[in-house]
């Protein structure tokens, strides 16, 4: 299978040679899960146009977590055999059921971080000059490692926030400079309370001026609520 790419959008082509392109890479992509991915090989055909692809079934995450608790640890959605995968993460679990497990190979995963370096972090405006405290525990959650990843990839200096209280991030935040803060909407406004409570005022410190996120839609916070308690504009995009 050829690179994964991203940059469709930087390309000055019509809409006409961007379907052309994204039918092109589907059908390259195809061969190689059809014969050796089981889960899909039983739901996907050849694609010969978009006639056939408009005629492809549509697959649920339930579907994917009933495989992989008939076929434990990992399902049959596998396109390579286990030693070729070099990361492991899994969804949340907070709708409750149980988390869906993923596997990157080194070549997918080099996707993802691009995905994060070259779309992600640009809408945000951040850049390779930036420091960014990523305030996570760094569990097997797809999102933080992205975000962690792409950030590198960009050439930011990139800080960890794990195994600390809320009031050690904040003041790790101002002593090391962070400009840019990544978390979830809602410990966000969290980390903006605790730094009022123990007198820190991060309106005025300089620091983490934009706020980038990994979360669902339906926790993020009303902008003009994030920026009241922030006191300065913020800027977020998401991922996942």
């Amino acid at each position: 299978m050829g690179r994964l790419r991203s940059e469709t959008e930087r390309s000055e082509i019509s809409h006409d040679q961007l379907r052309a392109m994204q039918l092109a890479k589907l059908r390259a992509g195809l061969p190689d899960v059809l014969a050796t991915n089981a889960f899909w090989r039983a739901r996907l055909h050849d694609v010969r146009g978009w006639d056939d692809f408009e005629r492809l079934p549509l697959t649920t995450k339930s579907e994917l977590v009933a495989d992989q608790a008939a076929a434990p640890p990992f399902g049959t959605n596998l396109t390579y055999p286990v030693d070729r995968y070099v990361r492991l993460h899994q969804t949340s679990g907070s709708s409750g059921g149980h988390p869906l497990r993923w596997l990157d190979t080194a070549g997918s995963w080099d996707w993802c971080a691009r995905i994060w370096a070259e779309h992600v972090y640009r809408a945000a405006g951040v850049t390779g000059a930036d420091r960014v405290f990523c305030a996570f525990s760094f569990g097997p959650f797809l999102g933080f490692w992205s975000a962690f990843s792409g950030a590198e990839r960009l050439g930011s200096l990139c800080i960890s926030g794990g195994a600390m209280t809320s009031e050690q991030r904040v003041h790790t935040i101002l002593d090391l400079g962070a400009t840019v803060l990544l978390s979830t909407p809602t410990y966000a406004l969290r980390l903006a309370e605790g730094a009022r409570d123990v007198g820190v005022d991060l309106a005025r410190s300089g620091s983490a001026s934009r706020f980038t996120r990994a979360s669902r839609a339906r926790a993020f916070p009303r902008r003009g609520t994030r920026s009241k308690l922030r006191g300065r504009p913020c800027r977020s995009t998401t991922r996942g």
